[in-house]
C-alpha cells in the first residue's frame, strides 16, 4: 500500500508484526469459532488538530487466514468462500471519523471482502498517545470493531445440520488491533 504524496508529519504505518485482524463466527449454532489474519499493511493519516479529519487505509492478504484447522482455512481460501485466486485482498478505506465519546471513535469506511464493497463502521478506542519505543521510532496502537453480514459480501455457502440449523451464522465480528510506526 502507498503512503500518500506530500507530508509524512501525521503519517503512520501499521506495523504488521504487532497487528492482527481477527475474526469470530458462530459454528454450528452452538460455539463461536475464531481465525486471524497476519498480512496487514496500511497506515493512518493523524490530524492531530482534528481527529475527525483523520484517515484509515488498510489491506489484509487473504492468504495468511489462521483458523488454526489447516482443512478449515483452505475451504475458507477457495471459491466457497473467499476465493483467493479471485479475490486475494480484503480492503478498508475510511470514508469519515466521528467522536463517540472521550477516547471513543466511529471509524465509517469501505469494506471490500470478495469484491464487493459496502459502507461499514467501527467502534474505535484509541488512538493511544505516542510512545517512544526502543529502537528510536515513536509508536501508537488503536483497536477497532465491527459486525458484519457475510452474506451481504457474497460469502454465502452453508450447509444445512441434521439436527436443525446452519454450520455457520451470518453474523461476523471483526476487531482491528493495530501498531502503527511514525513514518
Amino acid at each position: 500500500m502507498t503512503l500518500p504524496a506530500g507530508s509524512t508529519a501525521g503519517i503512520w504505518k501499521i506495523d504488521p508484526a504487532h497487528s492482527v485482524v481477527e475474526f469470530r463466527v458462530r459454528h454450528m449454532m452452538i460455539s463461536n469459532v475464531k481465525g486471524h489474519f497476519t498480512g496487514i499493511e496500511g497506515f493512518l493519516s493523524l490530524d492531530d488538530n482534528d481527529i475527525t479529519a483523520s484517515s484509515v487505509h488498510a489491506s489484509v492478504e487473504v492468504n495468511s487466514i489462521d483458523t488454526r484447522d489447516e482443512a478449515r482455512d483452505s475451504h475458507l481460501k477457495s471459491a466457497d468462500f473467499f476465493d483467493i485466486e479471485r479475490f486475494p485482498v480484503i480492503t478498508l478505506n475510511s470514508t469519515a471519523v466521528t467522536r463517540n465519546g472521550p477516547g471513543e471513535l466511529i471509524v465509517a469506511g469501505d469494506l471490500t471482502i470478495r469484491g464487493v464493497t459496502r459502507n461499514v463502521e467501527f467502534a474505535a478506542e484509541g488512538p493511544t498517545p505516542p510512545t517512544k519505543d526502543p529502537w528510536g521510532g515513536t509508536r501508537l496502537g488503536l483497536t477497532a470493531t465491527t459486525r458484519i453480514n457475510r452474506r451481504d459480501f457474497g460469502l454465502v455457502w452453508n450447509s444445512a445440520l441434521e439436527a436443525g440449523g446452519v454450520l455457520v451464522g451470518d453474523e461476523v465480528t471483526i476487531t482491528l488491533d493495530l501498531q502503527l510506526i511514525r513514518a
